[in-house]
């Protein structure tokens, strides 16, 4: 019960109780369902790549990734009816999720899902993992309370100096396409960790499974109608079983499920904890794209993919971690996923 049912004249007493009893109703459990969620994001997050990369053999990569978030918005909305407010409180909130929603799935996944057009699944994970790179520049310029350290910043020079070794490769041997690939892919990682930062700025009071769906219904609705104008009608598309597959998978279990998992971890785990993910998914990545893809890696690529997971580890190693940060920095934490 929260309040005792026995009257107490002292109210301080009784408010006292109420609030001990409320921690230990709210408090986050541990258990087997923490590792386990943590081991099937680092999962799920490795093999989103590949279906990127299965998907876009029958399907445009516009249309591929509308439909995508299309799904995945559905699937937000219907779990969280009657569970919590679903609607922005203000007129800005509105604005800020439209800028973050825009950048964040217009522009990075398009970017992305047309690089993996020339790009490797492995390789293209990889770039992505450039997110917290940028982002603890923007955060350095947005949130006065998380400044640029040294350490932070060596990592960043070594993480964005294995993007170049990339890069040079794709252009030397893959040709301008492959080349432009990769740059998109770390444009669309700029992209994506100034919005992650502009958001916990923002700090808005939204669920954090909503605040993903609004960003989805924002930068999903421009991509719709490009898709329309450039790739024609969807029934028209070469719809296939591993096309179905791989956009469905990347839907439910690489968008939607994979969201509600986070937030879910989020109070139970420390933000070290769960940015290992991001070192583990590229990892994950070149793996599957290897064993399933038929994917090689030459030497120099494999050399730049080092430096930019060592740097991002930099990164996280010395990141301080306090109990306000786990709570403003839920909407604003971001992952590198397909």
């Amino acid at each position: 019960m929260l309040y005792e049912s026995q009257a107490t004249r002292d109210g301080r007493a009784r408010v006292k109780t109420t609030s001990i009893s409320l921690q230990k109703r709210w408090r986050p459990k541990a258990g087997w369902g923490v590792p386990l969620a943590w081991l099937t994001l680092c999962v799920v997050w490795s093999s989103t790549w590949l279906a990127i990369k299965i998907g876009l053999r029958d399907l445009p990569p516009i249309s591929f990734v509308a439909i995508r978030f299309l799904i995945a918005i559905i699937v937000l909305v219907a779990v969280s009816m009657g569970r919590t407010h679903l609607l922005p409180r203000t007129r800005d909130d509105y604005i800020v999720l439209a800028v973050t929603g825009i950048l964040m799935f217009a522009v990075n996944y398009t970017l992305l899902f047309w690089a993996e057009l020339h790009v490797s699944s492995g390789l293209a994970a990889v770039l992505q993992a450039t997110i917290p790179i940028f982002g603890i520049m923007f955060a350095h310029w947005m949130l006065p309370d998380e400044p640029l350290r040294l350490s932070r910043l060596a990592g960043a020079i070594i993480a964005l100096g294995g993007v170049t070794v990339i890069c040079a490769r794709l252009l030397g041997f893959n040709g301008r396409l492959a080349f432009w690939g990769g740059v998109g892919v770390v444009v669309g990682a700029a992209s994506a960790a100034f919005a992650n930062v502009l958001v916990k700025a923002r700090s808005m009071q939204l669920a954090p499974a909503m605040l993903a769906a609004w960003q989805m219904i924002f930068g999903t609705a421009p991509l719709l109608l490009l898709g329309l104008v450039v790739d024609g009608n969807p029934v028209r598309f070469h719809w296939t079983v591993s096309s179905v597959f791989c956009l469905l998978y990347l839907a439910v279990i690489g968008s939607a499920l994979t969201f509600l998992l986070l937030y879910w971890l989020l109070p139970r785990l420390t933000v070290a904890q769960l940015q290992s993910i991001s070192l583990i998914t590229p990892c994950g990545a070149v793996m599957l794209g290897w064993l399933l893809g038929g994917e090689t890696f030459p030497l120099s690529s494999l050399l730049g993919a080092a430096l930019v997971l060592l740097g991002v580890w930099m990164i996280f190693r010395k990141a301080s971690v306090r109990g306000h940060s786990l709570q403003k920095g839920e909407a604003g934490m971001q992952f590198p996923e397909g």
